[in-house]
């Protein structure tokens, strides 16, 4: 304010010397084209604000562009609200984004219609954005009281943040320290903390913001109690009487240095007229800072223009182009120290200035805070505005809306039935906890056998999410026999949640649940690929994988034949490809596993949807390892990584671990194993254990190391995921026979070859007839290798196909055939080693030398000096990919693409992307 910045400004910034000159650095690096973030944290008070003040200061000298955002307790309802007010003065160059871009921010800051967008694919659009911008001019971006962004704009900011890297670009966010439990979006992000200033600064502060003379005792107990934090020692003693602070001074114990401060603006509103006071408080009730909106509210209570003055004079408030509180702690005092009644008269004033054209959410918000007891039209105008909400992907704001819905609902059933979607809500945005906690409320009313069965489902999905406790498979269980006379269709797609939960939490329950689906009635709908899915499980599961093969076969074609165009059919059976994708490992289908797998990835990139795009890029990194193409593996695993890392998601290490394991890389497969088996959310028995199982198996057979290969198989093949058995019995076969145990082998042969003989492939029967010969001793055992030979030359399985030459050549050297040997392991050996299968290579080439040949290293090429991330970039530009086209594909700016092609071009020895397509690219 006017009448105070000097000694704000002398506040905020005594003392504060060295935090000026990181932000002096940054802005340094970020004019250079190294972006960067930079997180300001501290209690209230401390100077959060005068340190983005200062930052704007240097940066609009230094030629920035600054834009900035401020985050108010009363917006976290609506989602993006903070990130439109960034981005709001820079939309009129949205048209250079990627239509998708453009659709997503559109759709986010309800500018246009259309489906609800991935909330990453808005954050990769504002990346977009703010790198355009930041084309033209440097661009600092402040965001001040970032503790109260919304969830969908703090999601938003925090992937940005992440992901600038080359830009001329900065972000600088204040935000207040968290509670004790609090995890908020940006923890990670490098930070300055500011603490308290020091006697002497704090002294000098003091000097400058109270003019009356002052005891030495007085002017200790005054600095001991603010504990250097600058807005205390500023507001204190702005209340207190000339004769308090010349020799009786006191401040109360007890409470903490912002809550004193907040109790001196509590102290300071309280004493000012009543209409000032109501003013007040519908200026706190209303963080928009609308000076028109403030003028048609305080009308519509009868408080004339002349009510703000006593206010501005009070130094809390300040009425300009917008109307701003002295501090947020202030907004926050005046609003608590209301009584509820005249909160609910504020908030009605609110409702009735506010458009319900131009604004229908906010209206509906405020008119919800002014109702006393129950209102079903109140009810229903929120629940619009949740359904807006969601349009826009704000699931929080919709939980928002629709929890607070709930309570203003008069009619029981309506009320359940509100509170349950809240709930749904609240877990899709991902606040599980305290939607397993609203959950409890829901049963308020009579709840129907539908709305019950909805809400246990709901229950079970959120407690397998938060704990993949062992109870879940029957509580699934129990919803879908719920659902059977209700919902058929439904009924069935739970009984396949029911299975998969089991079958990744493993412990012998899906047999019994699929015992139980047998029972399901008909869809009462068109067959539809999850059924046919989920008649191929039960079938596999209660009579054997023979009889259940050929259905399974005929739900994955049906998966990839199925409906391409938008309909509600088609997104039923896209959200189950995932698990398509796995049985066709089940049934050892090369070709439908690479469609589904591909397809899961291409949905997702579509789509923008970050959240499931890294585990559909973790299975097709698997399936590219199984194809023998280790190194688009390797940049897809390095892609979901870093993905994962930039949303803050679950890391996924299953891909790293299966394709370190086919590398022979022992060191990090093993530590990899150990994370994964020291993980207690992974039970055991279930699917990511024996998983890593699988990978060490592989590892030891490339090794050598059979005795522990075969015991590693063995843990694997015990899951009852299909497709581990299916890819793990070979893998024990092989090490039953090298590690001596035949009857061991035999056993496991008898299993695979029922398998495999169901499957029909080309997969399957060379890895079956590679498996008999490796287990016979007959006459006919050459002829099997040829036959594996053959057969799995015909699939895409090029991983297996070299290891079925290694065999071969093996063989042949044992049975005394040198020549024949030399051959046949020179071809093995060069396979696995242009693969990439170094233990196995290896395990060629010691063959070889008993021989008596020694075979060639292979020679560096330049592309090898390339990171993964590197040569996926460089692959991409290989193709004719457009640095725009590259940059939308990773998530990254095209500037960023264009600093890695510069890295790239370096190591290489090169200047131009045509160079780049004439080299040989591993």
């Amino acid at each position: 304010m006017p009448t105070d910045s000097g000694e704000s400004e002398l506040a905020n910034l005594l003392g504060r010397r060295a935090e000026r000159d990181t932000v002096k650095q940054l802005l340094i690096q970020a004019h250079a084209g190294h972006s960067g973030t930079l997180v300001v944290r501290g209690e209230a008070g401390i100077g959060k604000t005068a340190i983005l003040e200062h930052a704007r200061d240097t940066a609009t000298r230094s030629g920035y562009r600054v834009e900035s955002a401020v985050g108010a307790e009363s917006e976290t309802q609506f989602a993006f609200a903070g990130l439109h007010q960034l981005c709001a003065p820079l939309l009129d160059r949205v048209g250079v984004l990627p239509e998708p871009q453009q659709a997503a921010l559109g759709v986010a800051f309800g500018m246009r219609g259309g489906a609800a967008p991935d909330r990453f694919l808005v954050g990769l659009a504002t990346l977009n954005l703010l790198a355009e911008i930041a084309e033209e001019q440097p661009l600092l971006c402040l965001v001040d009281d970032a503790q109260w962004l919304d969830e969908a704009s703090a999601q938003v900011l925090a992937f940005v943040a992440r992901r600038v890297a080359a830009e001329r670009m900065a972000l600088v966010f204040a935000q207040r320290d968290a509670s004790t439990n609090e995890v908020h979006l940006l923890s990670g992000l490098p930070e300055l903390r500011l603490d308290g200033l020091g006697d002497k600064d704090a002294e000098a502060l003091l000097a400058a913001a109270v003019r009356t003379p002052l005891d030495d005792e007085v002017r200790e107990r005054i600095i001991a109690e603010a504990r250097g934090n600058p807005l205390a020692l500023l507001e204190l003693p702005r209340g207190t009487p000339p004769t308090q602070l010349a020799g009786g001074f006191e401040l109360p114990d007890t409470l903490t240095v912002p809550h004193r401060v907040e109790d001196e603006f509590r102290r300071r509103s309280g004493s000012l007229p009543p209409d000032t006071q109501l003013l007040l408080l519908v200026a706190a009730a209303d963080p928009t800072g609308d000076v028109a909106l403030l003028s048609r509210a305080t009308a519509q209570l009868g408080i004339a223009r002349t009510g703000a003055a006593p206010a501005e004079a009070a130094g809390l408030l300040e009425i300009d182009t917008r109307v701003r509180f002295r501090h947020p702690l202030a907004r926050s005092a005046v609003y608590r120290a209301a009584t509820p009644p005249d909160q609910r008269r504020a908030h009605g004033a609110l409702a009735a200035a506010t458009d319900p054209q131009l604004d229908p959410d906010r209206r509906a918000w405020h008119r919800a805070q002014s109702v006393l007891g129950t209102d079903e039209e109140a009810a229903a105008e929120l629940e619009r505005s949740a359904d807006r909400a969601r349009a826009r992907g704000g699931l929080a704001a919709a939980a928002a809306f629709l929890q607070r819905a709930a309570t203003l609902t008069p009619d029981h059933a309506t009320r359940a039935r509100r509170a349950l979607e809240a709930a749904r809500a609240k877990h899709e945005a991902g606040a599980s906890e305290s939607a397993l906690e609203l959950l409890t409320a829901a049963p308020l009313g009579p709840l129907d056998a539908l709305q019950r069965a909805h809400l246990d489902l709901l229950r079970a999905q959120i407690v397998f999410h938060l704990t993949r406790g062992t109870e879940v498979p029957g509580m699934l269980m129990d919803a879908a026999k719920a659902f059977a006379p209700l919902d058929a269709a439904l009924s069935r797609e739970t009984y396949l949640h029911a299975l998969d939960a089991a079958i990744i939490n493993g412990g012998g329950d899906a047999v019994r649940i699929a015992e139980a689906a047998l029972a399901a009635p008909a869809p009462g709908v068109p067959t539809r690929p999850v059924d046919l899915l989920l008649d191929g499980l039960t079938t596999t599961l209660t009579r054997g994988y023979s009889a259940g093969a050929p259905g399974l076969r005929l739900a994955l074609a049906a998966f990839r034949d199925g409906p391409q165009a938008e309909s509600v059919q088609s997104s039923q059976s896209d959200r189950w490809l995932w698990l398509a994708g796995r049985n066709a490992v089940a049934v050892l289908d090369d070709e439908l596993l690479y469609v589904l797998a591909a397809r899961n990835v291409q949905l997702a990139r579509e789509a923008g949807a970050l959240a499931t795009l890294p585990a559909a890029l973790n299975f097709l990194s698997i399936t590219s390892v199984l194809m023998g193409d280790l190194a688009h593996a390797d940049e897809l695993a390095t892609e979901a990584t870093v993905i994962t890392q930039a949303t803050g998601g679950v890391p996924l290490r299953h891909a790293r671990v299966i394709l370190n394991a086919w590398r022979g890389d022992q060191a990090e497969t093993t530590a990899l194993n150990a994370i994964i088996a020291s993980d207690d959310t992974y039970p055991d028995e279930g699917a990511e254990v024996s998983l890593a199982q699988y990978a060490m198996a592989v590892l030891h057979n490339g090794l050598g190391n059979y005795s522990a290969a075969q015991e590693a198989a063995a843990r694997a093949c015990r899951s009852d995921e299909q497709s581990i058995s299916s890819t793990g019995l070979p893998e024990l076969i092989e090490a039953s026979v090298r590690a001596g145990e035949p009857a061991r082998a035999a056993l496991a042969l008898e299993q695979f070859s029922s398998h495999a003989y169901a499957c029909g492939t080309s997969w399957a029967l060379g890895l079956a007839a590679r498996s008999r010969a490796l287990t016979s001793t007959g006459p006919g055992t050459e002829e099997q290798y040829r036959e594996a030979i053959e057969r799995l030359g015909e699939s895409r399985m090029a991983s297996d196909a070299a290891r079925a030459h290694l065999v071969y050549g093996e063989w042949l050297r044992r049975e005394g055939r040198r020549q024949d040997a030399r051959k046949r392991l020179r071809t093995a050996h060069q396979l696995l080693s242009e693969l990439g299968l170094e233990a196995f290579a290896e395990r060629a080439a010691r063959e070889l030398r008993a021989t008596g040949e020694h075979p060639r290293k292979r020679s560096t090429q330049p592309a090898h000096a390339l990171t993964t991330h590197e040569l996926h970039i460089a692959r991409l530009v290989a193709t004719g990919a457009t640095s725009r086209e590259i940059a939308a594909q990773l998530f990254l700016s095209p500037r960023t693409i264009e600093a890695h092609l510069r890295n790239i071009f370096r190591k290489l020895g090169i200047t131009s992307r045509r160079q780049l397509k004439d080299l040989p690219l591993p």
